[in-house]
């Protein structure tokens, strides 16, 4: 138990330390990930209004048939793909990535490529 919650707190000091540069304006929203074991979520924040502006997740009723498990990364690049159309149907094209304290790699890396692909830049 004492190596999960060191896991947990170093998780919380790398995310502090990402959250101190990472900003969300409107012209440029931080998109924020999060992972669990079985799901995937993201939401693009405008941090000066504090509103989301756009979210997607593997949670979602439509988004659940398509992907199946969501604990993947073939879910996490279809989750990226749809959260760049919904984000230029809303008229978002940049984009602050923020990845909450992960790791760079796996999913997180998986969705970001994906969010490039279609049409994202960060």
């Amino acid at each position: 138990m004492k190596r999960l919650k060191i896991k947990a707190i170093r998780r919380t000091r790398r995310k502090h330390r990402v959250r101190k540069s990472v900003f969300g304006t409107p012209e440029r929203p931080r998109l924020t990930v999060m992972r669990s074991l079985q799901h995937i979520s993201v939401q693009v924040i405008d941090d000066l209004s504090g509103r989301t502006l756009v979210q997607a997740s593997t949670h979602n009723k439509d988004l659940r048939a398509t992907i199946g498990y969501g604990g993947n990364q073939a879910a996490a690049a279809k989750l990226g793909a749809e959260l760049a159309q919904r984000a230029k149907a809303k008229g978002i094209e940049r984009v602050a990535f923020d990845r909450n304290g992960y790791r760079y790699h796996g999913r997180v890396k998986a969705f970001a490529d994906a969010a490039r692909e279609g049409g994202l830049s960060f």
